[in-house]
């Protein structure tokens, strides 16, 4: 009777800690996620402008979805610099 109790009380501690790395897994692929939209709707923003023409090809969609808002801004600096992102 003594070892159901603690055996009960081990997988719900077991349970609840599993619960709780789930939750931080999921708030980061969350974040992430976020970031990467926000990275996509920022380069097509910033295309919208008359001088900024960054192509949209699969290289700068890369670099904006990881880099997000940082990528984009990195690739606005490539190009003022004179770089040329198309493939």
């Amino acid at each position: 009777m003594a070892f159901d109790i603690i055996g009960l009380a081990i997988l719900v501690i077991f349970i609840i800690v599993g619960i709780v790395i789930l939750v931080k897994i999921g708030g980061l692929l969350l974040r992430i996620l976020l970031h990467v939209i926000l990275g996509w709707i920022f380069l097509v923003l910033v295309n919208l402008f008359p001088y900024v023409n960054i192509p949209i090809n699969i290289l700068t969609i890369l670099v904006a979805g990881f880099g997000g808002v940082f990528g984009v801004i990195l690739m606005l600096i490539a190009q003022a610099l004179g770089f040329n992102l198309a493939i």
